[in-house]
Protein backbone atom coordinates (compact mmCIF):
# COMPACT_ATOMS: atom_id res chain seq x y z
CA UNK A 1 0.00 0.00 0.00
CA UNK A 2 1.27 3.27 -1.11
CA UNK A 3 1.90 5.50 2.02
CA UNK A 4 -0.66 8.51 2.37
CA UNK A 5 -0.47 11.78 4.02
CA UNK A 6 -2.51 13.28 6.73
CA UNK A 7 -4.38 16.41 6.40
CA UNK A 8 -5.74 17.15 9.55
CA UNK A 9 -7.11 20.51 9.45
CA UNK A 10 -5.48 23.32 11.33
CA UNK A 11 -8.03 25.56 13.27
CA UNK A 12 -6.69 29.14 14.05
CA UNK A 13 -5.96 30.04 17.45
CA UNK A 14 -8.98 32.46 17.49
CA UNK A 15 -11.46 30.74 16.62
CA UNK A 16 -14.48 30.99 19.01
CA UNK A 17 -14.78 29.65 22.70
CA UNK A 18 -17.11 30.13 25.21
CA UNK A 19 -15.95 33.03 27.61
CA UNK A 20 -15.33 31.21 30.49
CA UNK A 21 -12.80 28.83 28.33
CA UNK A 22 -9.43 30.99 28.98
CA UNK A 23 -6.92 28.31 28.16
CA UNK A 24 -6.61 26.75 24.87
CA UNK A 25 -5.15 22.97 25.19
CA UNK A 26 -3.63 21.40 21.97
CA UNK A 27 -2.63 18.00 20.87
CA UNK A 28 0.12 17.75 17.67
CA UNK A 29 1.92 14.91 16.29
CA UNK A 30 4.36 14.39 13.49
CA UNK A 31 6.18 11.93 11.82
CA UNK A 32 9.14 13.18 10.45
CA UNK A 33 12.86 12.81 10.93
CA UNK A 34 14.47 15.20 13.47
CA UNK A 35 18.25 15.52 13.44
CA UNK A 36 18.84 18.23 16.24
CA UNK A 37 16.51 17.09 19.21
CA UNK A 38 18.71 17.83 21.89
CA UNK A 39 19.55 21.23 20.71
CA UNK A 40 15.92 22.03 19.75
CA UNK A 41 14.61 20.70 23.69
CA UNK A 42 16.07 23.39 25.73
CA UNK A 43 14.89 25.95 23.00
CA UNK A 44 11.55 24.95 22.67
CA UNK A 45 11.11 24.67 26.47
CA UNK A 46 12.20 28.34 26.97
CA UNK A 47 9.46 29.08 24.74
CA UNK A 48 7.38 27.56 26.46
CA UNK A 49 7.64 29.25 30.07
CA UNK A 50 8.11 32.92 28.42
CA UNK A 51 4.63 32.55 27.02
CA UNK A 52 2.74 31.18 29.80
CA UNK A 53 2.84 27.38 28.61
CA UNK A 54 2.25 24.44 29.99
CA UNK A 55 2.44 20.27 29.05
CA UNK A 56 4.47 17.65 27.83
CA UNK A 57 6.33 17.74 24.04
CA UNK A 58 8.43 14.90 23.31
CA UNK A 59 11.13 14.89 20.46
CA UNK A 60 12.47 12.02 18.75
CA UNK A 61 14.71 10.79 15.62
CA UNK A 62 10.75 9.99 14.26
CA UNK A 63 9.10 13.27 15.18
CA UNK A 64 7.57 15.33 17.40
CA UNK A 65 4.48 14.69 19.82
CA UNK A 66 2.90 16.82 22.03
CA UNK A 67 0.08 18.24 24.24
CA UNK A 68 -0.05 21.42 26.13
CA UNK A 69 -2.08 24.56 27.16
CA UNK A 70 -1.92 28.60 27.33
CA UNK A 71 -3.71 31.24 26.39
CA UNK A 72 -4.96 31.42 22.79
CA UNK A 73 -2.44 33.91 21.91
CA UNK A 74 0.49 32.36 23.52
CA UNK A 75 -0.63 28.93 21.68
CA UNK A 76 -0.90 30.59 18.36
CA UNK A 77 2.33 32.06 19.03
CA UNK A 78 3.93 28.59 19.84
CA UNK A 79 2.76 26.97 16.77
CA UNK A 80 4.49 29.16 14.91
CA UNK A 81 8.01 28.74 16.85
CA UNK A 82 6.98 24.45 15.96
CA UNK A 83 6.12 24.99 12.19
CA UNK A 84 9.61 27.05 11.47
CA UNK A 85 11.42 23.59 12.45
CA UNK A 86 12.34 21.94 9.14
CA UNK A 87 9.52 19.13 8.75
CA UNK A 88 7.17 20.77 11.06
CA UNK A 89 6.11 23.59 8.37
CA UNK A 90 2.41 21.65 8.16
CA UNK A 91 2.35 20.35 11.98
CA UNK A 92 -1.66 19.83 12.14
CA UNK A 93 -2.96 20.18 15.69
CA UNK A 94 -6.38 19.47 17.33
CA UNK A 95 -7.90 22.08 19.81
CA UNK A 96 -10.47 22.35 22.70
CA UNK A 97 -10.54 25.11 25.98
CA UNK A 98 -10.95 24.69 29.56
CA UNK A 99 -11.42 27.15 32.15
CA UNK A 100 -7.37 27.22 33.35
CA UNK A 101 -4.27 25.09 32.84
CA UNK A 102 -4.78 20.95 32.50
CA UNK A 103 -1.11 20.58 33.18
CA UNK A 104 1.60 21.69 35.70
CA UNK A 105 4.57 21.87 34.34
CA UNK A 106 6.31 22.92 31.38
CA UNK A 107 8.58 19.56 29.81
CA UNK A 108 10.13 18.77 26.77
CA UNK A 109 11.91 15.27 26.75
CA UNK A 110 14.24 13.68 24.15
CA UNK A 111 13.06 9.85 23.47
CA UNK A 112 14.12 6.95 21.82
CA UNK A 113 11.02 6.71 19.66
CA UNK A 114 7.65 8.86 20.08
CA UNK A 115 5.75 5.58 20.84
CA UNK A 116 6.63 2.31 21.28
CA UNK A 117 5.61 -1.22 20.34
CA UNK A 118 8.74 -2.75 21.98
CA UNK A 119 12.42 -2.37 21.15
CA UNK A 120 12.54 -5.18 18.91
CA UNK A 121 9.69 -4.30 16.59
CA UNK A 122 10.35 -0.02 16.55
CA UNK A 123 13.17 -0.26 14.27
CA UNK A 124 11.50 -2.71 11.99
CA UNK A 125 8.76 -0.02 10.84
CA UNK A 126 8.65 3.30 9.56
CA UNK A 127 5.01 5.46 9.39
CA UNK A 128 7.01 8.04 7.48
CA UNK A 129 7.35 4.88 4.57
CA UNK A 130 3.80 2.97 5.04
CA UNK A 131 0.92 2.97 6.97
CA UNK A 132 -2.58 2.08 6.70
CA UNK A 133 -5.38 3.87 5.34
CA UNK A 134 -6.31 6.92 6.53
CA UNK A 135 -10.61 7.25 7.20
CA UNK A 136 -11.74 10.51 7.72
CA UNK A 137 -14.53 11.39 10.64
CA UNK A 138 -17.16 11.97 8.14
CA UNK A 139 -16.19 8.10 6.11
CA UNK A 140 -15.51 6.48 9.47
CA UNK A 141 -19.64 5.06 10.50
CA UNK A 142 -19.73 3.59 6.84
CA UNK A 143 -16.08 1.93 7.66
CA UNK A 144 -17.01 0.60 11.08
CA UNK A 145 -20.63 -0.28 10.00
CA UNK A 146 -19.13 -2.87 7.47
CA UNK A 147 -19.71 -6.59 9.38
CA UNK A 148 -16.50 -7.59 7.57
CA UNK A 149 -14.51 -4.80 9.68
CA UNK A 150 -12.56 -5.87 12.71
CA UNK A 151 -12.53 -2.41 15.11
CA UNK A 152 -9.55 -2.67 17.64
CA UNK A 153 -9.33 0.39 20.00
CA UNK A 154 -5.19 0.47 20.39
CA UNK A 155 -5.81 2.85 23.92
CA UNK A 156 -5.05 1.02 27.45
CA UNK A 157 -7.57 -0.65 29.42
CA UNK A 158 -8.39 2.11 31.51
CA UNK A 159 -9.13 4.56 28.36
CA UNK A 160 -11.40 1.90 26.88
CA UNK A 161 -13.58 2.20 29.75
CA UNK A 162 -13.87 5.29 29.97
CA UNK A 163 -15.35 4.94 26.57
CA UNK A 164 -15.49 3.45 23.04
CA UNK A 165 -17.16 3.54 19.68
CA UNK A 166 -19.42 1.19 19.24
CA UNK A 167 -18.49 -2.70 18.53
CA UNK A 168 -15.21 -1.87 19.03
CA UNK A 169 -12.90 -4.63 20.08
CA UNK A 170 -10.92 -4.08 23.86
CA UNK A 171 -7.59 -5.58 23.77
CA UNK A 172 -7.25 -5.34 27.09
CA UNK A 173 -3.63 -4.09 27.40
CA UNK A 174 -2.01 -2.19 29.91
CA UNK A 175 0.06 -0.55 27.45
CA UNK A 176 0.65 0.30 23.95
CA UNK A 177 3.83 -2.50 23.16
CA UNK A 178 1.17 -5.04 24.59
CA UNK A 179 -0.78 -4.68 21.52
CA UNK A 180 1.39 -6.70 19.40
CA UNK A 181 0.75 -9.80 21.53
CA UNK A 182 -2.69 -9.57 21.42
CA UNK A 183 -2.92 -9.38 17.74
CA UNK A 184 -0.73 -12.32 17.20
CA UNK A 185 -3.17 -14.05 19.75
CA UNK A 186 -6.43 -12.99 18.15
CA UNK A 187 -5.83 -12.29 14.79
CA UNK A 188 -4.93 -13.75 11.03
CA UNK A 189 -4.75 -11.66 7.98
CA UNK A 190 -6.01 -14.22 6.08
CA UNK A 191 -8.76 -14.37 7.69
CA UNK A 192 -9.26 -11.24 9.14
CA UNK A 193 -9.36 -9.21 5.63
CA UNK A 194 -10.36 -5.92 6.79
CA UNK A 195 -8.73 -4.45 10.23
CA UNK A 196 -9.39 -0.79 11.43
CA UNK A 197 -8.09 0.66 14.43
CA UNK A 198 -8.20 4.31 16.48
CA UNK A 199 -6.87 5.82 19.36
CA UNK A 200 -6.94 9.53 21.12
CA UNK A 201 -5.33 12.03 18.29
CA UNK A 202 -3.93 9.29 16.08
CA UNK A 203 -0.62 8.33 16.66
CA UNK A 204 -0.70 4.89 18.24
CA UNK A 205 -2.46 4.41 14.32
CA UNK A 206 0.74 5.33 12.57
CA UNK A 207 2.80 2.62 14.78
CA UNK A 208 0.43 0.30 14.78
CA UNK A 209 -0.80 0.19 11.19
CA UNK A 210 2.56 0.39 9.67
CA UNK A 211 3.43 -3.22 12.03
CA UNK A 212 -0.24 -4.88 10.48
CA UNK A 213 1.25 -4.22 7.09
CA UNK A 214 4.26 -5.58 7.99
CA UNK A 215 2.63 -9.01 9.44
CA UNK A 216 0.84 -9.56 5.97
CA UNK A 217 -2.81 -7.84 6.93
CA UNK A 218 -4.00 -6.46 3.41
CA UNK A 219 -6.69 -4.03 4.53
CA UNK A 220 -5.90 -1.75 7.02
CA UNK A 221 -7.73 1.29 8.28
CA UNK A 222 -7.18 3.94 10.87
CA UNK A 223 -9.14 7.54 11.91
CA UNK A 224 -7.69 10.61 10.82
CA UNK A 225 -6.77 12.70 13.64
CA UNK A 226 -8.00 10.13 16.14
CA UNK A 227 -11.28 10.60 18.64
CA UNK A 228 -10.83 13.70 18.93
CA UNK A 229 -10.86 14.96 15.76
CA UNK A 230 -14.08 12.36 15.15
CA UNK A 231 -15.90 14.35 18.42
CA UNK A 232 -15.27 17.46 16.94
CA UNK A 233 -16.49 17.06 13.41
CA UNK A 234 -19.38 14.50 13.68
CA UNK A 235 -22.43 16.06 15.12
CA UNK A 236 -23.65 13.72 18.37
CA UNK A 237 -27.09 12.83 16.75
CA UNK A 238 -24.69 10.78 14.16
CA UNK A 239 -22.11 9.63 16.37
CA UNK A 240 -21.13 6.10 17.05
CA UNK A 241 -19.07 7.48 19.94
CA UNK A 242 -20.06 6.26 23.37
CA UNK A 243 -19.16 7.78 26.64
CA UNK A 244 -15.95 10.48 27.46
CA UNK A 245 -12.81 10.26 25.78
CA UNK A 246 -10.14 9.37 27.85
CA UNK A 247 -7.06 12.30 28.38
CA UNK A 248 -3.63 12.54 30.36
CA UNK A 249 -4.29 15.42 31.80
CA UNK A 250 -6.25 17.00 34.74
CA UNK A 251 -9.49 17.09 33.05
CA UNK A 252 -9.38 13.14 32.88
CA UNK A 253 -12.00 12.84 30.01
CA UNK A 254 -13.74 15.06 27.37
CA UNK A 255 -17.21 14.81 26.55
CA UNK A 256 -18.61 14.56 22.88
CA UNK A 257 -18.38 18.59 23.18
CA UNK A 258 -14.69 18.27 23.87
CA UNK A 259 -15.55 19.94 27.22
CA UNK A 260 -14.04 18.52 30.97
CA UNK A 261 -16.55 15.61 31.54
CA UNK A 262 -17.80 16.07 35.34
CA UNK A 263 -18.55 12.47 35.63
CA UNK A 264 -14.98 11.58 35.31
CA UNK A 265 -13.27 14.42 37.37
CA UNK A 266 -14.17 12.40 41.16
CA UNK A 267 -14.12 8.68 42.18
CA UNK A 268 -18.13 7.95 42.60
CA UNK A 269 -17.89 6.15 45.45
CA UNK A 270 -15.56 8.32 47.79
CA UNK A 271 -15.35 11.84 45.89
CA UNK A 272 -11.50 11.82 45.86
CA UNK A 273 -10.16 13.39 43.11
CA UNK A 274 -9.21 11.65 39.86
CA UNK A 275 -5.74 12.63 39.03
CA UNK A 276 -3.52 10.67 36.17
CA UNK A 277 -1.46 8.88 38.39
CA UNK A 278 -4.59 7.92 40.64
CA UNK A 279 -6.21 6.76 37.65
CA UNK A 280 -3.05 4.85 36.67
CA UNK A 281 -3.50 2.48 40.16
CA UNK A 282 -4.21 -1.06 40.06
CA UNK A 283 -6.71 -0.41 42.16
CA UNK A 284 -8.56 2.23 40.01
CA UNK A 285 -11.89 0.77 38.72
CA UNK A 286 -13.68 3.41 36.22
CA UNK A 287 -17.00 4.47 37.81
CA UNK A 288 -16.42 2.55 40.34
CA UNK A 289 -13.54 2.96 42.64
CA UNK A 290 -9.99 4.52 43.44
CA UNK A 291 -7.03 3.55 45.87
CA UNK A 292 -8.91 5.91 48.36
CA UNK A 293 -11.84 4.19 48.69
CA UNK A 294 -12.20 3.19 52.23
CA UNK A 295 -13.12 -0.88 51.60
CA UNK A 296 -9.51 -0.77 49.93
CA UNK A 297 -7.91 0.08 53.24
Amino acid sequence: MAPTTQHTSTPSATESQSSKSVMQIIAFYKFVPLTDCQELAPRLKQDMIDRDILGTILLAHEGVNGTISGPPESIEEFITILRAVDGLDDLPYKSSYANAHVFNRAKVKVKPSLISLGSDIDPTIDPNTRVGEYVKPKDWNDLISDPEVVLIDTRNDYEFHAGTFEGAVDPKITRFRELPEFVNKNYDPKVHKKVAMFCTGGIRCEKSTAWMLEQGFEQVYHLEGGILKYLEEIPQEESMWKGDCYVFDERVGVNHDLKPSDEAKFCPTCGHALTTKLRCAPEYVPGKRCSFCPELE
